[in-house]
């Protein structure tokens, strides 16, 4: 298996630093832009550098850092063109109150305005990562600048709530360095279901025994919620609908938390309709047992092991195939064996266009996987790669046969 291609490989990007505390989470996120494929150019006002060091952006970016629009290094002393030219995106991280409003109203006193002004506004995107005190960022000169900001084209990222520098609590952080270059990574990624709605479930069920014990299954859910994280990058509004499992909830996606199949099935059920596409990742449990034990069950030295009647769990996948007005179903199968001709007779038991096929015990838990893809035209095998990118694969495809449907 050859390595997966890094996200923003090919990438140039000019990272911008503008006076605030939040300098210091920008050292961090060179490192994640580099290891992510891009190369970054970091361009400092003045105002940043009394937070952070030149040298130390530099060391981390491997390229001198521009300060100044009289830089004379420059063989035609135009920094400002030259370095917006060169970008495929501008990030200005953090994005203080201050720079927001030179952006708003066109100022460009300095090399990082000056060149986020210059820049060709149709090839060369503009995102903001907004830092700074919550008083300041709910100030209604604020909040008519971001929204000027905007409507001028450029993106908002953020912020996010929490502690701040001066001891208050509220929106104004700027986003971690992490979620910032998935952000950028989501920015660059095709729009193909702009306008869908998804609605997906990932993850095991588990079905109780008694108030300590259940049937459940080695599913991780690291399909499915890398299967949400690609579709919301490719511009859809996903519902993510999510068995017992501890995975972060990817960004801008609606996560509504399950146990059991019958709270998975009621949770699917009067939403499904809305969507244009379900995708029934999870790994639901097909039995439960008929009868709940009230309490823990106990040996009592008898060696009598206890038995208890299961009862079939609902059919999640084959009850939204039946709805008058389904979306587009997309059903999983996770197998042991004989996995097309499995696959092949689930397409057929549920009525749905694509089965979505691959080893359960060789992939639950595992970063990678190795999908076949089953229609009633044939089977196409996506190979193995990590989960991510098999996601984006499948993505893809997806928008395709929605087009062509």
């Amino acid at each position: 298996m050859s390595a997966a291609p890094l996200p923003l490989s090919g990438r140039h990007v000019v990272l911008g630093l503008s006076g605030g505390i939040a300098c210091y989470k920008s050292a961090e996120l060179v490192r994640e832009l580099t290891k992510a494929g891009a190369s970054v150019q970091v361009v400092m006002t003045d105002a940043a550098t009394q937070f952070i060091t030149p040298v130390t952006m530099q060391a981390l970016s491997n390229r001198p850092v521009a300060l100044s629009q009289w830089d004379a290094r420059e063989p035609n002393n135009m920094a400002h063109i030259n370095l917006s030219r060169e970008a495929d995106a501008i990030l200005v991280a953090p994005a203080s109150a201050d720079f927001i409003a030179k952006i708003a109203q066109g100022r460009a006193d300095e090399l990082l305005s000056l060149l986020c002004v210059a820049r060709p506004i149709e090839r060369c995107p503009l995102l903001l990562a907004p830092a700074m005190n919550r008083e300041m960022w709910a100030h209604p000169a604020t909040q008519r600048n971001v929204a000027q900001a905007q409507a001028d084209g450029a993106t908002i990222l953020g912020p996010a709530a929490g502690d701040q520098a001066c001891g208050e609590i509220g929106d104004g952080r700027m986003l971690e360095a992490a979620e910032l270059c998935d952000e950028l990574i989501a920015f660059f990624q095709p729009k193909l279901l702009a306008g869908r709605k998804l609605l997906i479930t990932a993850g095991p069920t588990f079905e109780a025994i008694d108030p300590v014990r259940g049937i459940t299954n080695l599913s991780s859910g690291k399909m499915g919620f890398a299967i949400a994280r690609a579709a919301q990058e490719a511009g859809a509004e996903v519902t993510l609908v999510a068995g017992p499992v501890h995975l972060p909830t990817p960004r801008h996606v609606q996560r509504i938390d399950v146990k059991s199949a019958q709270q998975m099935h009621d949770a699917v059920l009067p939403r499904a309709a809305a969507h244009d596409v379900f995708v029934a990742t999870a790994a639901v449990a097909d039995w439960r047992p008929a009868t709940l034990a009230e309490q823990k069950i106990k040996k009592d030295g008898t060696k009598r092991v206890p038995s208890f009647e299961l009862t079939e769990n609902p059919d999640i996948l084959a009850a939204v195939a039946r709805l008058p007005d389904r979306p587009y179903c997309v059903g999983f199968a996770a197998e042991s064996h004989d996995i097309a001709r499995h696959a092949r007779e689930k397409l057929a038991r549920k009525n749905v266009p694509l089965i979505v096929a691959n080893h359960g015990p060789a992939t639950f838990g595992s970063d990678l996987n190795t999908l076949l893809l089953v229609d009633a035209d044939g089977e196409r095998e996506l190979a193995t790669a990590d989960k991510l990118s098999l996601a984006r694969e499948l993505v893809r495809e997806i928008a395709r046969r929605l087009q062509t449907s």
